[in-house]
């Protein structure tokens, strides 16, 4: 069974109303470092995912950022990273994340993870893939985005079973365990569908 190597991390380019965000998103960096998982991420040097960067890169870990051009300026691209991939748009990064992740992981953020957290989903539901998707549960963030979904479900605008897309959990370490029990779920999704 092929082990998780690369996880894309998405988070808000803020770091939230208080200091356990930016903690958890660093601890999670570190702890995916440690475990031999290279993170992928939006590529920015601020909020959430500036965090979960530094965090495996003070660990020693490999960090790819993802940026597109236009946003190189304007989120302050991480210059640290091992390597910087930019894009001509948004949803060219989103697709390379895909290629590049074998699981993905949502820290807390605003609408732009909300983004990059529902396009993975819909593509689970589509079965365009059946890549693990975390969901990290600080301060009640991930419980908020499980009961925006729950509601859905409940007035008839998703499946039932779209709680099965994704799954919330406490902490960063119980992500990396997570991710560790995990195999790779090979893709044979041809991207030029996403």
């Amino acid at each position: 069974m092929p082990a998780i190597k690369a996880v894309t991390v998405f988070g808000g380019a803020s770091s939230g109303s208080s200091p356990i965000f930016r903690d958890v998103a660093t601890a999670l960096g570190e702890k995916l470092a440690k475990a031999g998982i290279t993170v992928i991420f939006g590529g920015g040097s601020i909020g959430m995912m500036g965090a979960v960067a530094d965090g495996a890169l003070a660990a020693g870990g490999q960090v790819i950022g993802i940026i597109p051009d236009f946003l190189a300026r304007k989120e302050v691209a991480h210059t640290k990273v091992t390597e910087m991939i930019v894009t001509d748009s948004m949803h060219s990064r989103k697709r390379r994340m895909f290629e590049m992740s074998d699981a993905f992981v949502t820290l807390p953020g605003g609408l732009g993870t909300l983004d990059e957290t529902f396009e993975m989903i819909t593509w689970r539901q589509l079965d365009l893939h059946a890549k693990p998707i975390l969901v990290c549960d600080i301060e009640g963030w991930g419980m908020i985005f499980a009961d925006m979904v729950d509601s859905y479900v409940e007035m008839g605008f998703a499946p039932a079973h779209s709680r099965d897309f994704f799954e919330v959990l406490e902490s960063a370490d119980a992500i990396v365990e997570r991710l560790m029990e995990l195999p790779v779920i090979e893709t044979a999704t041809d991207s030029a569908r996403l």
